[in-house]
């Protein structure tokens, strides 16, 4: 590969590049797709302060130890302005220019799957921070490694928490972002809510950049579910949440996947976050230990805490495990080399401070369990699994 040494970050905004300077040193170079601007800049935002974290930690330690070098972290960013097809063209750009050794994936299943097309053209390993569909990992592709695990392991075990907990829940309502991700996981909860016996009373979906739900919570209210669950970005479900309690749709239980993980979504909805019931691939709460740069979960929060003033959601933990992940695997291969570092990946079994990571036939995450959550008085409890709940599931009413 040439040799950039004068890069530290590229930010391709409108296919443009944006060169600051860095010292004269051997690098390792990942380019790291993120939606800054458009719908989606929460969620890149996020993204963007966990890979900076683990940059930080890395270059402060003077790189990722490959063999006999030790190579400085460079980043290089590009705005995809929450498209896809603007993902795919400057990724493109990215590796057939030989600018990058890695990829980080784009923000959500659809820009990932896409991408993920450009990476295995060119054989470079992705590590995808945020994709959970299994759409995106059954291409049979050899370079796309997940972070998450599967839908499914978000809706087995709320339905079966929910079944355990609430048996006179019988009416399940589900309305989905049109969307890959989201609509993935709406089709896995209704697979499991109908495999314990529930009633799917209402399935629709929502166009993206809708901004007035009021017509569907009108039809979904029609039905009286005892169960509602919705699927959407923080955005999207800030405004559900908040329509439904105009509109005064009720239930025994509300589920909405990925909102509730975020502060930002307690902040804005207030009293309405009340009981609702959610599910993510990290809480502040876990506690492992691990072989990476962090050494545990509990270190790695009160790093990001110390640098950004409030706890990671699950977001800005995956942006820095994928780092942490490619730097164990760099380090066991002893080489940046594409091939050398994609047979450890292939190998698994990586510490980290997010769970213990090891990757499935396909290349998504099967080694851990995500937690389940609900919101008591503002405070995000985890309710699921037992040996990490910090409190009891409510079964109390949603309005």
């Amino acid at each position: 590969m040439k040799s950039y040494r004068s890069v530290v970050a590229v930010l391709l905004a409108a296919g443009s590049l944006v060169v600051s300077p860095a010292l004269a040193q051997d690098s390792l170079r990942i380019g790291a797709p993120l939606p800054l601007t458009g719908a989606l800049a929460p969620e890149g935002a996020k993204l963007k302060q966990g890979y900076e974290l683990w940059q930080e930690k890395v270059n402060a330690g003077g790189g990722v130890k490959a063999g006999d070098k030790k190579l400085k972290v460079e980043l290089l960013y590009y705005d995809y302005q929450s498209t896809t097809p603007k993902a795919v063209q400057l990724a493109e750009k990215l590796i057939s220019d030989d600018k990058v050794d890695f990829l980080f994936s784009p923000f959500g299943s659809g820009a990932t799957k896409a991408v993920s097309a450009v990476a295995e053209k060119y054989g470079v390993p992705l590590l995808a921070s945020s994709a959970s569909s299994a759409e995106v990992f059954d291409q049979g592709y050899k370079n796309l490694f997940g972070l998450y695990t599967d839908n499914s392991t978000l809706s087995e075990p709320i339905a079966e928490l929910i079944k355990g907990k609430l048996p006179n829940v019988k009416r399940v309502a589900i309305l989905a972002r049109n969307d890959l991700y989201p609509l993935s996981l709406a089709n896995e909860f209704e697979k499991s809510v109908k495999k314990r016996g529930f009633e799917v009373v209402y399935f629709e979906k929502y166009p993206i950049g809708t901004l007035d739900h009021s017509s569907a919570l009108t039809q979904l209210r029609a039905a009286k579910p005892d169960w509602v669950i919705v699927t959407g970005y923080i955005n999207d479900l800030i405004l559900v949440r908040k329509q439904a309690g105009e509109l005064k749709v009720g239930g025994q239980v509300y589920t909405m996947i990925n909102g509730p993980a975020y502060k930002e979504w307690i902040d804005a909805v207030g009293s309405l976050a009340e009981n609702v019931t959610t599910a993510s691939w990290f809480h502040p709460v876990l506690n492992y230990k691990s072989e990476d740069v962090f050494g545990s979960t509990q270190a790695f929060v009160s790093q990001f805490k110390e640098k950004y003033g409030v706890e990671p959601d699950f977001t800005q933990a995956s942006g820095a495990a994928v780092g942490v992940i490619l730097q164990l695997a760099i380090e066991r291969a002893g080489s940046r080399d594409r091939n050398a570092v994609r047979e450890q990946l292939l190998k698994g079994g990586f510490k980290t401070f997010f769970a213990p990571i090891s990757f499935g036939p396909t290349g998504m995450a099967n080694s851990y369990v995500p937690p389940v959550f609900q919101i008591q008085q503002g405070q995000v409890k985890v309710v699921f699994p037992a040996d990490i709940a910090t409190g009891e599931f409510r079964a109390a009413p949603v309005n």
